[in-house]
């Protein structure tokens, strides 16, 4: 029998300067070349794959169809929980899927929620205050300099070279533009000054680990703010003319590749993550880890050029593009007791 997979993303689009919409609007989405990569790697894997863009209409392409299982990847079209929409619509059709569950994805992207579910935890996250409205006076611990985010976005969207504060005036400016640019509240986070790793972990009992990513932020250009802003994963670093500012695996030591390990896994297992998911942190200013992000839906560029973190990490450990993927797609069946259905065992990674 042939695995009858359905593939759920959403495209990215032109901005339309008409729509009043930030240039960043589309950051979070897909390109056709990553969804047909996607799909072209399950196929490899003897799977039926149906592409479903996660829009109004799926909710009907996908009880239609009726999937063994749904390949998910869609980022959402909108609202604060936006990533849950499809995995929600699945649940409600008893239909499997690889990655996270709703609460998880929606906790995820809330970054105040995620800091303070990871502290009840006792795992470390910035210092950080939420902003509804411009006027609100400042927690006197929150010191500067502090960075400016929007509270519920994704692919450094809102996080720009102008996102690093140092006084009061700048971030209540960057405050307000946050809320009406993003329509939704602004974070501000204490800035931590160390170094930069993100995490790819794959499985789910046990997670498989993947070699960690360094973002060298040296390597940005001079003037530039310490920060992997919008600028710097999206206009700065291109395959055209890439920054050289990723090395994996890291050059740290023994020590501190053991507890961002440790950290990571923790942090997968607290917020409940499933299949994939990525890990982003950051040295304080006494060199400890904290936990800046957590992305269950990370990017899977299959360009090397492209410098899409998980995937770099996975080539360095030995998966070529379209193990990965199949890989992904094996731990979501497995859990779903539906791995006896992939029969291409060569595509598969498992530690």
């Amino acid at each position: 029998m042939t695995l009858k997979v359905g593939l759920t993303y959403n495209l990215r689009k032109q901005v339309n300067i008409e729509n009043d919409v930030p240039e960043d609007f589309y950051a979070e989405y897909d390109d056709e070349e990553t969804i047909n990569a996607i799909a072209d790697a399950l196929k490899k894997g003897g799977c039926k794959v149906t592409k479903i863009e996660a829009d109004e209409k799926s909710y009907n392409k996908l009880k239609r169809l009726l999937p063994d299982i749904v390949f998910n990847f869609a980022e959402g079209l909108q609202g604060e929980s936006r990533e849950s929409h499809i995995p929600a619509i699945l649940e409600m059709l008893s239909i499997p899927y690889t990655g996270s569950g709703p609460l998880t994805l929606a906790i995820a992207l809330n970054k105040a929620l995620t800091h303070q579910l990871l502290e009840i935890n006792g795992i470390s996250s910035p210092f950080f205050q939420v902003f509804n409205r411009v006027d609100e006076k400042i927690d006197v611990k929150l010191e500067f300099p502090c960075i400016v985010k929007p509270l519920s976005e994704g692919s450094s969207k809102g996080i720009w070279n102008s996102s690093l504060i140092k006084d009061e005036r700048a971030l209540r400016g960057q405050v307000s533009w946050v809320i009406k640019t993003y329509n939704q509240p602004a974070i501000v986070e204490e800035f931590l000054p160390g170094r930069e790793f993100t995490i790819g972990l794959i499985g789910n009992e046990t997670p498989t680990v993947l070699p960690i990513v360094e973002i060298l932020l040296d390597k940005l250009p001079v003037k530039a703010s310490r920060l992997y802003s919008y600028e710097a994963k999206w206009i700065w670093d291109v395959p055209e003319n890439p920054l050289e500012m990723f090395r994996c695996p890291a050059d740290i030591t023994e020590e501190l590749r053991e507890e961002l390990e440790k950290i990571a896994v923790k942090t997968f297992r607290v917020l409940n993550c499933k299949d994939v998911c990525r890990i982003d942190m950051r040295l304080d200013k006494r060199n400890g880890p904290r936990v800046l992000e957590v992305n269950p839906i990370p990017g899977l560029i299959p360009d090397p050029d492209a410098h899409s973190c998980l995937p770099e990490a996975a080539r360095v450990a030995g998966f070529s593009y379209d193990q990965l993927i199949c890989t992904i797609l094996w731990h979501g069946l497995n859990r779903h007791g539906l791995d006896h259905l992939f029969e291409k065992r060569s595509l598969i990674k498992v530690h």
